[in-house]
Formats: C-alpha cells, structure tokens, sequence
C-alpha cells in the first residue's frame, strides 16, 4: 500500500505582529489553514517598544509564534543577518513546500531564507508599500525599488490587496510583469463589529470613553507613525470647529513613536481640548458606537482595517485617495473619497459634508463583512497554493 503523503507544510513569515491589518491577516490564514491538507507555522519577529503588541491576538485563537529575535522593523545589519541565518535554518530544518512572506522586512530576508533554502514555492503578499513616494528619500526609494525588482525574479506569486494596487506595482513601479501579480482582498473577522448598533450604544460607549455625547465625534485609528499623516486630521480639526451648532472633537485610537510630536501640534493649533487620545484599544467594537465618522489620512494604504470596521460597524468614513483606498470604498457603495492633493481646509469641507451623509445601510454593512471574511481569504489562498504547487510539480494530490 502506497503511504498517502502528509499536510502540506507553510512557512508564514511576517516582520513582527505589531497593531494591524497585516497582523490580524497573518494570524487568521495561520488559524484556517492548518488542519487537513494544511500544516501552518506562523514566524514573526520583534515587536518594537514603541508599537502595539498583537500576539494576544494569536495566543486567543491558538496560534504559537515561533520567535526570531533578530528579525525587526529597522534596517539593523548584523541583526538582519542574524535574522537571515535563522530563518534559513528553520527552513532548511524543517523543509516547507511553500514560504508565504508579509510585509517588507519578512519579504526580503524571508524570501532570501527560502531561494537559498530552496523552497519550492515562494509567495509574498503587499499589505502596503512606501515605494515611490515622499516616506524615504529619493535615494532609499531607488534603492528599495531595485530590491523588490530582484526579489521578484525569484518569487512564484506576488499577492496584493487591490487591483488598483497590482497596476501601481506592475506599471508605475515596475516591479515584476501584471501576471506575476494575484489579487486576493484581506480577511478579517468582522462579526463583533457587524453585531454593533452603532445608533442604541452611543450613549453609553460616549459616557464609557469619556467623550461628549453632544458633540462630533470623529475618529482616526491607526500606528502613530509618519505613513498614517495624522497632521492632515489634526489640521481638518482646526479648520472646523464645529458643524451644525455642534463642536467636532477628534478622537485619537493608537499610540506610536510620533505621540508626544502630535500632541504638541494639536497644542500648537489650538485645538487640544478637543482632542481625546485614547491609546491602543482591544475594544473597538465597543468604541465605533461613540463615533459619527471615521477618518483615514494616509499617506499610502492597502486595506485599512479601520475603514472595513468603521462600515461594518454602520460608522461613515471619509478617506484619502490613496492605495486601495477607492476601490474599497467603491465596492462597498459607502464612505467620502477625498482627492490625495486635499489640504486641511478641504478636509474640513469634506468633512463637514460626510458628517450630513447617510450612515451605512445594512446592506452595506453585510457586503463588507462576505467580501473580507476570513474564510473567503482562506479559500482564495488555498487555491492558489494548489496552482503554485503544480506548476512547480509539488503535491498534486492536495485537494
């Protein structure tokens, strides 16, 4: 009798599971696809001091970490090497059929591990990127750029979230050919947010928070870093102070290495009292209720969770045209789009306008949950594992 083979083995590698959608997205795929004819192993770095730690959301869904240390968020030669060595031990080691890399670090070192290791199939998925643009200098931005140009020759599939983003990798940047890209939209577990009734819980979820049911509330969720551009908000805030005899006061949710630098710009534009500053929260769909809008001002984005669980939780949304940004928004029929090259007295205006407009419908609210479900993703990534693995001559038996 011929011995039926075992699960096929995935290494999961991302930079870190700090606060985020690349995180949640990781952690989810890791819990799904592991059982029957999927093995998983989810391996993650550091997390640094200043960010948000989401192993918790691991650890609730029974999912280990396996731990290298040296693997962090910052360019840190010896440690990168170190981290290069460990992953290709492990994977040496251990022998996957497929190393599925997220984020940029995990992508590079990651895939490195795997050519060398010689891993059948190598997959990364862009959650994001900080190529092109005004995040690092002309010079890093060449220089990441060629990076990922070369790191693609020696990838099976590249993954992104939107095709908006796939044309922006393939034409603008020219990262690899437009059929070297699959698109595959996050999954996320939207349901506690889906459950909300956003209109009945405000008044407590306000009073909760410590937040002025009377007033506007409007939020921004997200890393305090330099991509989220939270002066944007911060001067969208200044420049309305209020909308309909009512005052609009920000709320904050998130913390990061740039909290002290934006406190003293919400000082600096008069506007600190109106500020709340809620740092990391585990509790969101307890805080959506408290909010009339949720705003986005990116930078760059992929998928920006809090948008998919602001319209899921029936909260409208305003949001930078950046990214994947659009074409979310559009699929869901919901939320204002404001132009990229908006200034803070735009913002206002946009504002003003989206806080007069219908909340998501339920309608609205049950499209975004079928569209970026978990189990969706599963499955769109189980079938691409199977395409990838015969066209390399692996485990045709995996059904």
């Amino acid at each position: 009798m011929t011995e039926q083979p075992g699960p096929v083995l995935i290494h999961r590698v991302i930079a870190r599971l700090n606060v985020g959608g690349p995180a949640m997205h990781v952690v989810n795929l890791a819990e799904r696809l592991d059982g029957g004819a999927w093995r998983t192993r989810l391996i993650a770095g550091s997390v640094g001091a200043d960010e948000g730690d989401m192993e918790y959301y691991a650890h609730d869904r029974g999912v280990t970490v396996i731990h290298i240390p040296e693997l962090t968020r910052s360019l840190k030669p010896l440690r990168d090497v170190l981290a290069l060595w460990g992953l290709y031990h492990l994977f040496r080691t251990e022998r996957p059929a497929i190393v599925h890399t997220h984020t940029a670090k995990a992508g590079t070192l990651g895939r490195l591990a795997a050519i060398l290791a010689g891993v059948p199939v190598r997959i990364h998925t862009f959650h994001g990127h900080v190529l092109g643009g005004s995040y690092f200098s002309p010079t890093l931005n060449r220089l990441f750029t060629g990076i990922e140009r070369q790191l693609a020759r020696g990838t099976q599939r590249l993954v992104v979230l939107t095709h908006g983003q796939a044309r922006e990798m393939a034409e603008e940047l020219a990262i690899a050919p437009t059929d070297r890209f699959t698109v595959i939209p996050l999954g996320l577990d939207l349901g506690p947010f889906r459950g909300v009734d956003s209109a009945g819980q405000r008044g407590d979820a306000c009073a909760g928070l410590g937040l002025d049911g009377d007033a506007h509330n409007i939020g921004i969720v997200g890393r305090l870093v330099p991509v989220k551009n939270h002066e944007l908000f911060l001067g969208a805030l200044a420049a309305l102070p209020e909308v309909d005899g009512r005052p609009l006061h920000g709320v904050v949710v998130g913390s990061g290495e740039r909290e002290a630098e934006l406190r003293a710009v919400a000082k600096h534009l008069g506007i600190a009292p109106r500020v709340k500053w809620l740092g990391w929260r585990r509790d969101l769909h307890e805080i959506y209720p408290a909010l009339d809008l949720v705003a986005l001002t990116s930078h760059d984005e992929g998928t920006p969770v809090a948008l998919l669980e602001a319209m899921a939780s029936g909260v409208r949304v305003a949001a930078r045209d950046v990214g994947g940004v659009g074409e979310i928004l559009d699929e869901a029929g919901s939320g204002h789009l404001i132009p990229a090259v908006a200034g803070s007295r735009e913002w206002a205006v946009a504002l003003r306008a989206a806080l007069h407009s219908d909340a998501p419908t339920s309608a609205v609210r049950d499209r975004i949950v079928r569209r970026f479900s978990v189990d969706r993703l599963a499955d769109d990534l189980a079938a691409l594992y199977r395409t990838e693995l015969a066209a390399v001559g692996e485990r045709a038996d995996v059904v």
